[in-house]
């Protein structure tokens, strides 16, 4: 099993696609629970939203699920967000706090070892490879990382979810034209909610790669799953209508973020 597909382009644009992947080893499956087979915390359909949005953006995808090892988690094991509740490393409970691993079966310290070695270690090194190669095409890279969750989770957040989430690690992770630009398409998107830096501002895979001052910009775009699914609820459809209208402004991020980094470029 490949853990993760690229599509290598010339844009300075790279999307980052961690959570995506359904991809469980046997022995692993094996050791799941009836709630962790529903692989409930997918970031359903996300590649297929963001397919052909900017033509030439590199795309870097993992294949393998988020209970296997979380690619978008620090490898130390560090939380992104202390004192509130989150998933880790190798999660333990679904985003609703219930269990997803059989009774004894969940994973131990050599298990996350062995994750980290066959599956977050070569994902991350292939997504370096690629900034690195963006980079030296036009001298910055922009990565840009999808993701998606449901709009309600008690267990993480209070309320509903706005739609658009950016998140630039309090605004450190890219260039401010770069959140600017982010932020003001979502918030004219017309029957679309946003909010930068709100519930979620960036997980490992930003916080660890941007660094402005080098070139490499970062971003974090998480999308409520109701603003592209018919149901947030198996069998997770993904909703064409819907998605379509989300599509419109997507485009328009992306069409700002690829310009302004031309320009970055060529200052």
């Amino acid at each position: 099993m490949s853990v993760f597909e690229i599509s290598q382009g010339t844009s300075p644009v790279i999307l980052a696609f961690p959570h995506t992947g359904t991809d469980v080893p046997p022995a692993i499956w094996e050791r799941l629970n009836a709630n962790g087979r529903l692989l409930a915390d997918t970031d359903w359909h996300i590649h297929d939203l963001y397919a052909g949005l900017l033509p030439n953006a590199t795309t870097v995808r993992a294949t393998f699920h988020r209970y296997v090892i979380d690619a978008n988690r620090d490898p130390a094991g560090v939380s992104l967000y202390p004192g509130q509740n989150t998933t880790g490393l190798i999660p333990e409970t679904d985003f609703d706090g219930e269990p997803i691993w059989k009774a004894g079966e969940v994973p131990n310290e050599a298990d996350i070892a062995e994750r980290l070695a066959g599956f977050h270690a070569p994902y991350h090194a292939a997504l370096a490879a690629e900034i690195e190669r963006v980079k030296a095409l036009h001298g910055v890279a922009v990565l840009y990382d999808c993701h998606s969750i449901r709009s309600m989770i008690p267990f993480l957040f209070d309320g509903r979810l706005p739609d658009f989430n950016i998140g630039t690690n309090s605004s450190t992770t890219c260039a401010p034209a770069i959140e600017a630009a982010t932020a003001a398409v979502a918030a004219r998107a017309d029957g679309f909610v946003s909010v930068v830096n709100g519930r979620f501002k960036g997980g490992w895979t930003t916080r660890h790669y941007g660094r402005p001052s080098t070139g490499v910009h970062a971003i974090q775009m998480e999308l409520a799953q109701i603003s592209h699914l018919a149901s947030e609820a198996p069998p997770f459809a993904y909703d064409t209508e819907k998605a379509e209208r989300l599509r419109e402004h997507l485009r328009a991020i992306l069409e700002r973020i690829e310009a302004i980094a031309l320009e970055l470029a060529a200052a």
